[in-house]
């Protein structure tokens, strides 16, 4: 080969080794430059960036977390049970005869309740409820009654026949029952006069555990809308005496407690007399 030939395939060489060393390093630095921007796309790809809802929902979750582990851990139900509700049962209210005679009076008064025109329900109250009451001894604020004697109020007899009630003076009356021992009380039931379809006034009664109504006292009815009997105003209404007698709930009262029980009451629709054929007061000693 001529010495000019070989010379220019030499050059060709060496120019063709620079040309390949160029490329080489223009190839590492795209490498290295695009390197960072391929790291940053895979790791989009791997882990991508939260939005604010999903952000703010990690926080609430957390908050919750926080608060649950904050609450205080519920006790366990003592293994004591609370005693159960007394059965209720229906007292035995044994009726006397009704017993209406002559024209029935004029009974227009303010406040006066409807008959129900059919039998009273049966009055339901705890498992051993008697008449705390019968043949108890009994007090008076008339002292010598015009007809009768005041130990009629307890005897048991509730007919309207004559003999069978105690009529007192007119104006403010009471009676007041002494039961000996201080009793559970559900009901009281009172029987003035139902030989006329009468309205007493002023019908007041109330429960004590003190003989002289001064201490303690709790009012279970009060019908008196003026309080002209001077112990307050009444809220109850006025009522037809009938041969069923006017039954007090004293158990959705609450705790009714005491040993005496007092009955008010100032005249009535007929004239200005007091009269009580009997009184019961249903309830349970108290051991």
């Amino acid at each position: 080969m001529p010495k000019k030939d070989l010379k220019s395939v030499v050059q060709l060489c060496v120019l063709t080794s620079l040309v390949l060393l160029m490329c080489f390093i223009y190839s590492c630095k795209k490498s290295s430059t695009e390197s960072p921007t391929e790291t940053k796309e895979q790791n989009a790809t791997k882990a991508p960036v939260k939005t604010t809802d999903e952000m703010q929902e990690k926080s609430a979750q957390q908050e919750r977390a926080v608060d649950i582990a904050e609450e205080p851990v519920a006790e366990e139900p003592k293994t004591t049970s609370e005693p159960e509700s007394p059965k209720l049962v229906p007292i035995e209210i044994d009726l006397p005869k009704p017993m209406f005679v002559g024209t029935p009076q004029d009974t227009r008064v303010p406040n006066l309740e409807k008959p129900l025109g059919k039998p009273r329900p049966p009055f339901l109250a705890p498992v051993g409820t008697t008449n705390v009451a019968f043949e108890k001894p009994v007090s008076s604020s008339d002292e010598e009654p015009i007809i009768g004697e005041i130990e009629y109020v307890t005897d048991g007899d509730k007919e309207a026949a004559d003999g069978s009630f105690v009529e007192l003076g007119p104006f403010l009356q009471h009676v007041t029952i002494d039961l000996e021992q201080t009793c559970e009380i559900y009901a009281i039931v009172v029987w003035h006069y139902h030989k006329q379809p009468r309205v007493y006034y002023d019908v007041v009664v109330q429960v004590s555990d003190d003989s002289d109504f001064i201490s303690n006292v709790k009012t279970v009815f009060n019908n008196d809308m003026d309080n002209s009997a001077g112990l307050g105003v009444g809220k109850n209404m006025h009522y037809t005496e009938t041969a069923e007698g006017k039954l007090i709930d004293c158990l959705s009262q609450g705790h009714v407690r005491g040993r005496y029980v007092r009955l008010y009451s100032k005249g009535n629709t007929s004239n200005d007399l007091n009269h009580y054929i009997e009184v019961e007061v249903y309830g349970k000693p108290i051991e």
